[in-house]
């Protein structure tokens, strides 16, 4: 799929309002689904030129909640709510409203993204249990040198299995 520019939008919208040509035309020549141009000139009519200038947003709990409250009380449909609220994909109030109905209130809220930091503390605390908990590190000492001799002990068992085979061919 092929990301327009906020120029490129406003172009195809203003097209559109002319009048010259139909939805469908002007859909097809920017290869895009007409469902998609709908969307645009739905954003446009709600937020003017601002629909087309995207940043990152992101949305506390109680954004959410009044997202979907609106479009229960006033009973419009999801691409509608998407366009009035100018949230980029109405696929996003989707994941919202079946969060809520899953998960409950707690479900929308924000999370973090990403990886968490890892402190240089927390490292170093562990480390420091190994050496100080004797009695654990040895215990785990003990538990990697049971896997290393069954692993060892196993893999003699193959090797000595296949030394056996009939199959094995001789070489001239």
């Amino acid at each position: 799929m092929a990301k327009f520019s906020a120029d490129e939008k406003l172009q195809a919208v203003i097209r559109y309002q002319h009048g010259s040509e139909i939805l469908k035309t002007i859909a097809s020549s920017l290869k895009l689904h007409h469902s998609v141009l709908i969307n645009w000139i739905r954003q446009f009519e709600h937020h003017g030129e601002q629909a087309f200038i995207k940043g990152y947003t992101s949305y506390s709990a109680q954004d959410k909640l009044d997202v979907l409250k609106y479009m229960n009380e006033h009973g419009t449909s999801v691409r509608e709510t998407a366009a009035v609220f100018n949230i980029a994909s109405h696929s996003t109030i989707l994941s919202w409203q079946r969060s809520l109905e899953l998960h409950g209130t707690g479900a929308l809220q924000p999370k973090k993204k990403g990886r968490p930091s890892m402190n240089k503390d927390s490292k170093e605390q562990k480390n420091q249990m190994l050496i100080e908990g004797s009695v654990e590190a040895l215990q785990a000492e003990v538990e990697r040198l049971h896997m290393e001799n069954a692993y060892l002990k196993k893999l003699n068992a193959l090797v000595q299995n296949k030394d056996k085979s009939p199959n094995k061919t001789k070489r001239k």
